[in-house]
Parts: C-alpha cells; sequence; structure tokens
C-alpha cells in the first residue's frame, strides 16, 4: 500500500493539496489524532483495491510532530512506502494569506499573527529537512501546485523539489525584487522602432519572427539554456526551492518577453523540477495609454 502524509506550514496549501489528491482517487484523511497513527497504518496494511493511496494530512493542530515524524520514520524502516510532501511558503506570504481569510495562526494565541507564524516554524523546521518532497507555495497559482502534485504521484515523474519561474521585465520598471539571476536582452535589434509591431507584444508571431532572426537571440539562448540547465542541480543540492530567472529588454514587451518564452519551452524538456513563464510588464504601455 502506497501513503502520501502532506505536511507544513499552516496557511502553505494542505487543503487544497488534499482536495486535489483526493480528485486523483486517492483517499484522505486530514488530522488524525497521533495516537491513532499506529492504529491507522495498522488498519489498512492490507491494501485497498479502490484508492490507489492513503493521504494523510498533518499540521501544527494535531500536537507533537516529532511522535508522528518518529512513528513515520520507524514505518519507513519497516518497509512501508510512504512518502512526505511538506509544503512551505514566506511568512510575508503567509502573513497576506492570513489577512485576506481573516484567519488566526494556530499558534498565534492571543499575539499578533507574525508570532504565531515564527512559533509554528521553529516547531516544525525538523520536518523539511526529512521530507521526500518539498513545495514551496509562495508564487504558486492552485493550477500550479496541482500540477506538481500530478507530476510526482500521478506521472511519477522525478521531481527536484525546485519551482524555476522565467520572468520577463522592462528595465524602464525596474529590476524584480525577487529575481535571483537577471540578464539583460537590450542588444537584439528592438521591434519598438517599427511601427507596424510597435503595438504587439513577444506572444506574437511576428515579434518572435524579428527577434530570433538575428544570430544573436539564437546564441545567447543556446548558451543561457546551457548555463541554467549546469545551475540547476547545485541550487537543488544546495537546498535552493524557488529560482527566478529574470530576463529585461527596455519596456517588457518585445525582446525579454520573446527570449523568455523560449527558455521557457528549452527548459521543458526532460523537466524534474516546477516550471512557468511569466511576464510582469507585458501590459505596461497599455495601462499608461501608450
Amino acid at each position: 500500500m502506497k501513503y502520501v502524509v502532506v505536511t507544513g506550514m499552516s496557511g502553505a496549501g494542505k487543503a487544497t493539496a488534499l482536495r486535489f489528491l483526493e480528485d486523483m482517487g486517492y483517499f484522505c484523511v486530514d488530522n488524525l489524532p497521533l495516537p491513532l497513527l499506529d492504529k491507522f497504518f495498522e488498519l489498512t496494511e492490507g491494501g485497498d483495491p479502490v484508492h490507489p493511496a492513503l493521504v494523510l494530512g498533518l499540521d501544527i493542530r494535531n500536537g507533537s510532530l516529532r511522535e508522528a515524524a518518529e512513528t513515520i520514520g520507524q514505518l519507513k524502516k519497516r518497509g512501508k512506502d510512504i512518502s512526505v510532501v511538506f509544503l512551505d511558503a514566506d511568512d510575508d506570504i503567509l502573513l497576506k494569506r492570513y489577512k485576506e481569510t481573516r484567519r488566526i495562526p494556530p499558534l498565534a494565541g492571543n499575539d499578533r499573527i507574525e508570532m504565531g507564524i515564527s512559533r509554528e516554524r521553529g516547531q516544525i523546521s525538523f520536518l523539511k529537512e526529512t521530507a521526500d518532497y518539498i513545495i514551496d507555495t509562495s508564487c504558486l497559482l492552485t493550477q500550479e501546485l496541482n500540477l506538481a502534485l500530478e507530476n510526482i504521484f500521478h506521472l511519477e515523474r522525478q521531481y527536484d523539489n525546485l519551482f524555476v519561474t522565467v520572468l520577463s521585465f522592462g528595465f524602464k520598471y525596474g529590476i524584480p525584487s525577487d529575481a535571483d539571476l537577471v540578464f539583460d536582452v537590450r542588444f537584439l535589434p528592438n521591434p519598438y522602432y517599427i511601427e507596424s509591431l510597435r503595438p504587439k507584444t513577444g506572444n506574437d508571431p511576428e515579434i518572435r519572427q524579428f527577434v530570433m532572426k538575428s544570430p544573436a537571440a539564437e546564441q545567447f539562448l543556446d548558451k543561457l539554456e546551457d548555463m541554467i540547465r549546469f545551475l540547476i542541480p547545485h541550487y537543488v543540492r544546495e537546498g535552493k526551492h524557488r529560482l527566478v530567472i529574470a530576463i529585461g529588454c527596455t519596456g517588457g514587451k518585445h525582446r525579454s518577453v520573446t527570449l523568455a518564452n523560449g527558455l521557457y519551452l528549452r527548459l521543458q524538456e526532460n523537466q524534474t523540477y516546477g516550471l512557468r513563464a511569466e511576464h510582469r510588464d507585458l501590459d505596461q504601455d497599455a495601462k499608461r495609454g501608450k
């Protein structure tokens, strides 16, 4: 019998993950009292012909998660097929989510939300170190979290606990504050100066053709792809869970969008991590009436 334990920080998406796994046909049990944990595994040892796996949701509300981790560790040593998924998010993201939903962290009590988040992180950080899969949901949409879970448990692909965002932007609107790697493609010919191309974006074939007809564009993508593929295993080994690759041109509408899309398509090949393309400044001209 296959088991999946979904845990992590409150507010990081456990309920969303359980709903998705349930839709995949898994049988989900949330916040089972810890004294019943051994009994749960004992009763399900014979397997379940209806469900491909049993999913157990655990969080700080269960009590001492160290006790649960010890039980799960012992069961793994006895040959149980158990995968532990740890969902995490930055503290400021969790704070924002709590404020939007008007909920209170389990350990906040009468203190501020920040205190509750800090206490919880301190008490469950050990789980992250031993988890089989770590998914940082700070910047993930629900569908992207679902896709990561599908890749791991349905398609059974390798997952390197890393989510990569390829982000286009315009330098005149500022460099993205969360960028890990920044690349400047303003050396390429600019479609902005051709009146018929100016209203279009890097998502349009006319712009892609204009930008990529420059030999330097294809050469840049080759070298960038090679470097990113070299870096990713090293980032994974160092425990990095999010990587933002920012590609910028002047306005973030033509060249950067084209190159970001190109890198995204290349990285999709033999992908072992979460991946998405995002265009921060694509609509800035329209918003500013240009």
